[in-house]
């Protein structure tokens, strides 16, 4: 692999993602925390972050709202510009508020939504930062994660699937959440050194499309991200879903285009997520086509979930990303330095108090 990736934070982050699950899978306290949850008794869960952190929200409420709770994606940067849109009367919703920082403008902001509009709503913040808002600011409870998913790059990755893998272990209700972390971290240990060779072997694209199915779409939305981010924006980027993509975004493909194609582990999905792969790879250069995930050109087969192995996936990203952000030159910890335009911690959001109802 050329360049020296070794020498940034960003990747130092994303490749001990293994080691920090098998800890966090002993740490987590999954019970004591769905004992919690079930005393609240809501009407309904609001999954709730900014960017990176509300696509974790989107990907759980895709792969757990047909279950017996009702659980929504309602971004921190939606319910903080129209509350009215979200709150209804007679309805009491659990929120849970993810966030790396846990100090953007958007975590403070729907606090102080709650206070206003909802102040009998109960409250689960997670987060990687002990001195932050969302862990101090009361009430509610807090799920403060290892301090080392708090990433001190740029971009988000380990904070990402530290606390993915978390709201699956609470909301899944899965009896071996502890044992699925193991066999992610199991998994990525081994796709590591295949990422890496896919990402210093092909080279950085003009443009990328990462299309899934089901909640994996939102792994793909988090893949377009992470690429974007990271080679500053130099990298057009783009998600869909594997059926929606056929529907206009395909006219996004030329032949500098690379395209991931994210299958499925249900037998029924996959059978979409390869027929659309067979159709790129007819209609286009069928090197730029690359599929990941159960028999997939870059396998693995964990026998979970979709919503489980979104780590996986993810993890492709990061990987490229950073490859190709390292070999354009750009400081991989903060690809934006000195253009003022975008920040670690957003900023530059005026919070306009909410008027009681």
């Amino acid at each position: 692999m050329s360049g020296d990736v070794n020498k940034w934070a960003t990747w130092a982050e994303l490749s001990r993602q293994p080691e920090i699950w098998e800890g966090w899978a002993d740490a987590l306290p999954i019970e004591d925390l769905r004992g919690w949850l079930s005393d609240q008794n809501p009407d309904e869960i609001w999954l709730s972050g900014a960017g990176t952190s509300a696509f974790i929200g989107d990907l759980v409420a895709a792969a757990l709202g047909a279950g017996p709770r009702i659980i929504r994606s309602v971004a921190s940067t939606d319910l903080v510009a129209a509350p009215q849109e979200f709150l209804r009367k007679g309805v009491r919703p659990l929120v849970v508020s993810f966030g790396r920082s846990g100090n953007s403008a958007e975590s403070v902001g729907v606090l102080d939504v709650l206070d206003t509009l909802a102040p009998d709503a109960p409250r689960l913040n997670i987060t990687c930062n002990a001195d932050s808002t969302l862990a101090t600011r009361g009430p509610g409870r807090v799920l403060l994660l290892p301090e080392a998913t708090h990433d001190t790059g740029f971009a988000m990755t380990s904070s990402y699937s530290t606390m993915l893998l978390s709201a699956l272990a609470l909301f899944d209700d899965a009896p071996d959440a502890a044992a699925r972390m193991r066999k992610l971290a199991q998994a990525a240990r081994a796709l590591m050194p295949v990422f890496e060779k896919v990402a210093a072997g092909r080279g950085r694209p003009e443009r990328i499309v990462f299309t899934g199915s089901g909640c994996l779409r939102f792994a793909a939305r988090e893949c377009a991200l992470k690429v974007m981010e990271l080679t500053a924006g130099k990298t057009a980027a783009l998600w869909d879903s594997n059926l929606g993509f056929r529907h206009g975004p395909k006219s996004f493909v030329d032949e500098r285009t690379y395209l991931y194609v994210f299958r499925s582990s249900n037998e029924h999905t996959d059978k979409y997520d390869a027929d659309l792969a067979r159709e790129l790879r007819q209609q286009f250069d069928g090197s730029q086509v690359l599929t990941v995930g159960p028999n997939a050109d870059i396998a693995f087969d964990t026998g979970l979930l979709d919503a489980w192995n979104a780590v996986l996936y993810v993890l492709l990203a990061q990987v490229l990303a950073t490859v190709w952000s390292d070999g354009m030159g750009l400081n991989v910890d903060d690809p934006f330095a000195g253009q003022g335009t975008l920040t670690r911690v957003v900023s530059g959001v005026t919070l306009h108090t909410p008027e009681p109802v």
